[in-house]
């Protein structure tokens, strides 16, 4: 893909410098090695060209108006031949001559060719002279950023990057992958934590790829301040988001939501691990087996109590156990009363951590497919140890829903 786009870049500028004729005739000893050059460059033929135009530039006592001509077939030889230095120089001495529109065309000829020789530095300072000239070609953008990002500078290329993707949202426009995981690469080398997490929040948002969210879940565990209390949220997402696929971590899930008081999501979950064939398969396979009958054993204990533990929940001054016995129902699949339950310990007002309340109860409202309540209860959820990071991310999740 790199090559056609810069075989596209040099091959509208060639056209360029063989546009018409000159204003003024050109001696025929001028004139004939550069007609040579001139089907020599349409040949291909670069190198061959540029010693035609050599011979016609030897020659004596040259008019302004055949060294003009002169350097205009010279810089479309010599930024086909990819000897960016000569075009440049060639540019230069006639760029006073030339109009506005050859002259973006030339400098995108001669950025190219920068480009094409590795001398990506040169080829980002002509880049951005390009765009101070009042260029507006998209490839161009594309080439200045990748010489930016090339040359190591990647707060250029981030910069322009992020200039790019917004521009993209604000017209309501996904911006493309490949900027984005541009972007991340760039964040990254400059270890710019913040606009890594930037650009990778946006790749899951209009490309939720496995590996993205991976990346991105992995990413805020290692957040500092995120609190170890979370992991079952962070399960719980990328479940959601289809990033969990190793048997441990549905292992690890199903306990840690059993002992969250929450084990017909621990049944929910073991069953999609085994129906995945993750779970119950391998040297594991009768742990696996085990757990599964100790949930199921827990869930008919919980469907014996449920009653009078939901009377003395309902007595506590705190909501907690309320929240907890109503998230159990809703995954239970009794969504009405388990929601009311949890909305009737929100309203007790005596929590220990209100902001992890507000988002178990969202990813209740999301199972029961309440999706607009949960987005309005998520944005409600605070806190700088994880849960307003974690709430973010699964209001990037439900968009894309």
């Amino acid at each position: 893909m790199r090559q056609t786009f810069i075989k596209t870049l040099v091959a509208c500028a060639l056209s360029a410098a063989l546009l018409g004729q000159a204003q003024e005739a050109v001696r025929p000893y001028v004139g004939k090695p550069l007609q040579a050059a001139q089907e020599l460059i349409r040949a291909q033929k670069y190198k061959e060209a540029l010693n035609k135009v050599r011979e016609a530039d030897a020659v004596g006592n040259k008019t302004a108006n055949e060294s003009y001509v002169i350097e205009r077939m010279r810089i479309a030889a010599a930024s086909g031949a990819g000897d960016a230095e000569t075009a440049a120089k060639s540019f230069e001495a006639m760029s006073g001559r030339i109009s506005a529109a050859d002259k973006l065309r030339m400098i995108e000829s001669i950025t190219g060719a920068y480009y094409r020789a590795g001398q990506y530095s040169k080829a980002q300072q002509w880049g951005q002279r390009y765009f101070k000239e009042a260029g507006t070609s998209s490839a161009m953008r594309t080439l200045l950023i990748q010489s930016q990002y090339l040359a190591g500078d990647f707060a250029g290329a981030s910069k322009e990057l992020t200039t790019e993707v917004q521009q993209a949202e604000r017209s309501g426009s996904a911006p493309a992958e490949d900027r984005l995981k541009l972007l991340v690469n760039a964040t990254l080398k400059m270890n710019d934590i913040n606009g890594y997490v930037w650009a990778l929040e946006r790749l899951v948002t209009y490309y939720p790829k496995k590996e993205y969210w991976v990346d991105l879940l992995s990413r805020l565990q290692r957040k500092p301040g995120f609190s170890d209390r979370l992991a079952l949220d962070i399960y719980r997402l990328s479940l959601a988001t289809g990033s969990m696929s190793q048997a441990n971590d549905f292992m690890e899930m199903a306990q840690l939501a059993a002992q969250a008081g929450s084990p017909n999501e621990a049944k929910q979950v073991l069953d999609k691990g085994f129906a995945a064939n993750v779970l119950g398969v391998g040297p594991q396979a009768d742990r696996h087996k085990r757990l599964r009958d100790l949930i199921v054993k827990r869930v008919e204990e919980g469907k014996a109590g449920q009653a009078a533990a939901i009377t003395e929940a309902k007595a506590a001054k705190d909501g907690t156990a309320l929240v907890n016995i109503g998230m159990n129902l809703v995954f239970a699949g009794d969504k009405a009363q388990g929601l009311q339950l949890m909305q009737q310990g929100v309203a007790k007002d005596n929590l220990k951590r209100a902001d992890d309340v507000q988002l178990h109860l969202a990813v209740a409202q999301l199972t029961a497919g309440e999706t607009a309540k949960a987005q309005a209860t998520l944005k409600a959820v605070g806190g700088k140890d994880g849960t307003a990071d974690l709430a973010r991310l699964w209001m990037l999740h439900t968009r894309r829903k």
